[in-house]
């Protein structure tokens, strides 16, 4: 049973459970999609129901923000815990099933996913068959290179919602059997942006982390007080 948050359900799974429904999902016959909402997200979905819809359609659906998890507690169902993507891939990425599959990155500035590629590659064994930057206007002909390329697993780092959009609408046409919408993933795997320090991760204060050294993602801390606002207002109405 998913918790939902706004309307927005969310697996409720450790990280451990999480990476498990991962590799059982490459082993399905369809192709399947994994989504790592977090607060802007699910305050975006609220205005946006074909957005609402895709994620909710999303084979896994794991809590990115710790914003979310906090929310979940006000409700029937509360998350076990965030398990964020990049987290998610790391985990996966460090089995010996991850070496068996083929892996493609799409997104990110160019040779941005080269180099994330090259140290995934270095540091996992992992065979990861092609790479793709997020500036292109031809679907067409991206499609085809990761369906020729018979990759298993596509990660797309577009930026939502073009991102989970876009996953959703192609998933049958890439020829893998899953793919994951990751965000700004490959800026960490390449090395060009560093995570926040393990102490913050742990307290839920990664988005400081990431605030104080990138000062202009302030207005979109705008967002995360306004949905803190509603879930606690839905919460005195009954209505989460």
């Amino acid at each position: 049973m998913r918790s939902r948050i706004l309307e927005v359900g969310f697996d409720n799974l450790t990280m451990e459970q999480a990476k498990q429904r991962f590799l059982e999902l490459l082993q399905t016959d369809q192709p399947s999609t994994i989504a790592t909402p977090n607060p802007e997200m699910v305050m975006l979905a609220r205005k946006d129901e074909g957005f609402k819809e895709v994620l909710n359609a999303a084979d896994l659906v794991v809590p990115d923000g710790i914003g979310i998890v906090h929310a979940s507690k006000l409700t029937k169902n509360p998350l076990k815990q965030r398990v964020a993507g990049f987290d998610l891939l790391m985990a996966v990425f460090d089995t010996d099933e991850a070496k068996h599959y083929k892996w493609y990155f799409l997104g990110g500035k160019p040779g941005v996913a080269e180099k994330a590629k090259n140290r995934m590659e270095q540091q996992f064994g992992l065979k990861i068959v092609g790479c793709g930057d997020g500036y292109f206007d031809d679907d067409d002909a991206v499609i085809n290179r990761i369906a020729a390329s018979e990759a298993d697993v596509v990660l797309v780092g577009l930026g939502f919602p073009r991102q989970e959009i876009w996953a959703n609408t192609n998933k049958y046409s890439l020829g893998a059997k899953l793919i994951m919408g990751v965000g700004g993933s490959f800026d960490v795997m390449s090395g060009e942006l560093r995570r926040a320090p393990r102490i913050f991760q742990k307290i839920g204060l990664e988005w400081l982390y990431r605030l104080l050294r990138q000062p202009k993602r302030l207005w979109r801390q705008r967002v995360l007080l306004k949905f803190a606002i509603i879930v606690i207002i839905k919460k005195i109405r009954g209505a989460l």
